[in-house]
């Protein structure tokens, strides 16, 4: 734990968490209006893949993350089709959305592409250029500082973006009337479809936010944190900012800061693998980091329920 090593932590571990942060946040609008919305995964994955496609025959990374963020638009709104409008189990709309992102973006690569052997859409088979990369914003001033400046100057354009959207998000939600009707979904539908509020219509919108969000975490996946598409290159980060905003308790802070928990695990596995640990062993450590952050916000939530029927009891 030098300090080399540990500033080479610190900004692994944001540049982690921006993909994480980017799903939470849609998976908040998606939770606050009251749907369970699981195919985050599935949208990031498709999302880095058209990514990916976009920026590469438009010669733009600008058109590339447009393609991604309308990706996950189109993909969530066909979710909610099938879930609202055909009244399927969105449980299990959301799996077959997360299935589809996997395998179908696969077959996709060697449709598009005519690659038949590998599963990758990178620079060393002349697909990607770093010309089609998100920049990297070195920030005046801040990058100057010694130590601070390598952790908070030089990241992804669309890393600075997250944490304004963090704000933006929180304005929606709480100053605009949108935001309003939303949480009155999540809470009580029957009393918001009483006072003239389209239930059917707010969970559109909080699945093409989501769908939005997510799609901007792929683009940020395969045009900034990597050269390129992979397999299943999302790795359980939706899964994981899932758990995020159900840490961070629905609020975009909360999910902020549960999301830079999971960055910051990940960050650590991958660093103590580069330094010689056994990747056996450290690999797990996001995901055990995960289920841990699960099982201590369903313990708090749990406490939480109890406390008012003791306090009744007392009275």
């Amino acid at each position: 734990f030098s300090v080399t090593f540990l500033v080479a932590l610190l900004s692994a571990s944001i540049r982690l968490t921006v993909p994480i942060l980017f799903a939470a946040l849609g998976g908040m609008y998606s939770e606050r209006s009251g749907v369970n919305n699981i195919g985050l995964e599935g949208f990031m994955l498709m999302g880095a893949f058209t990514g990916v496609v976009g920026a590469y025959y438009s010669g733009s990374w600008i058109f590339g993350v447009l393609m991604a963020i309308v990706t996950g638009i189109i993909v969530s709104i066909m979710m909610a089709f099938f879930a609202f409008n055909l009244k399927t189990n969105i449980i299990l709309s959301g799996t077959a959305i997360n299935m589809i992102g996997s395998g179908g973006t696969i077959f996709l690569v060697r449709v598009i592409t005519g690659i038949t052997e590998g599963t990758q859409m990178t620079s060393t088979n002349g697909l990607i250029s770093r010309s089609l990369q998100v920049p990297t914003i070195h920030i005046p001033l801040i990058k100057d500082i010694p130590l601070l400046g390598e952790v908070l100057s030089g990241h992804s354009l669309l890393t600075y973006f997250a944490v304004i959207l963090v704000f933006v998000v929180w304005v929606l939600l709480y100053k605009t009337s949108i935001g309003l009707n939303i949480r009155s979904v999540g809470e009580n539908p029957n009393a918001a479809s009483s006072v003239g509020v389209s239930v059917i219509k707010m969970k559109y919108i909080v699945m093409i936010i989501a769908g939005a969000l997510s799609g901007l975490g792929g683009a940020y996946m395969s045009m900034s944190y990597s050269m390129g598409f992979s397999q299943d290159m999302v790795a359980g980060r939706g899964f994981m900012a899932l758990a995020a905003q159900a840490m961070g308790g629905g609020e975009p802070l909360g999910a902020m800061l549960s999301a830079l928990v999971f960055g910051s695990a990940q960050a650590l596995a991958v660093k103590a693998s580069a330094v010689g640990v056994d990747s056996n062993l450290v690999s797990p450590i996001p995901y055990l980091v995960t289920i841990i952050g699960l099982v201590v916000f369903a313990l708090i939530a749990r406490n939480r329920a109890k406390r008012p029927k003791k306090e009744a009891l007392t009275v």
